[in-house]
């Protein structure tokens, strides 16, 4: 459960929350909720497509399982890099129900629910923002967190490497990648067109 916080606790940096969180202090734990539920409800939002409801649980099953992480946090990251990882592993495991669930929709011939639009920044228009959702959707669950993580959250390579427990170059390949799939897919169809005439003359 997570419970309020005192104003003493509100001055601790992460890392000391992280510690008396160990110890099971709930008002720590309340507190790491209060600095970071707004950037991971983003952060799994932008992972899996979920509607609010479903992100609001997801949310507080990755401050649970902060709760029960906290004694083998490192410090080798940022705090804020370590809950994301958490919150990708909740993201991962809801993605793989919910294509669990999919599959037992189809084979009883019913739609699934329409993913809700989430309003992304930089790119203008309902058609390229369809495109660019649906893209990412589509990317591997590692190459969507990379690209989550340091295109639209500004978490930096090196701290996010330590957080996913991957080597930097590791990271650098799969944020490259990611990015020259979202780039293909945000290419007008008039474009991809004109090159497969170029290819062909």
């Amino acid at each position: 459960m997570i419970v309020g916080t005192t104003s003493h606790q509100s001055e601790q940096t992460d890392d000391q929350l992280v510690a008396i969180v160990a110890r099971g202090d709930g008002r720590a734990l309340g507190a790491l909720f209060d600095r970071h539920h707004r950037g991971v409800y983003r952060f799994i939002s932008r992972l899996c497509g979920a509607d609010s409801g479903d992100v609001d649980d997801l949310v507080q099953n990755t401050f649970v399982r902060v709760s029960d992480a906290a004694g083998r946090f490192s410090a080798h990251s940022s705090v804020r890099s370590w809950i994301f990882a958490i919150a990708s592993h909740v993201a991962h495991d809801h993605i793989r129900a919910e294509i669990r669930r999919r599959k037992q929709v189809r084979s009883t011939d019913l739609q699934p629910p329409i993913v809700p639009e989430r309003p992304d920044q930089g790119f203008e228009g309902r058609e390229a923002l369809a495109r660019f959702r649906v893209a990412l959707e589509d990317l591997s669950h590692d190459l969507r967190v990379v690209y989550v993580l340091c295109e639209l959250e500004d978490t930096l390579g090196k701290d996010a490497a330590l957080a996913l427990g991957i080597p930097e170059g590791t990271l650098w390949r799969r944020l490259h990648e990611a990015r020259q799939i979202l780039r293909h897919a945000m290419r007008e169809p008039s474009d991809t067109k004109r090159e497969a005439s170029n290819d062909r003359r």
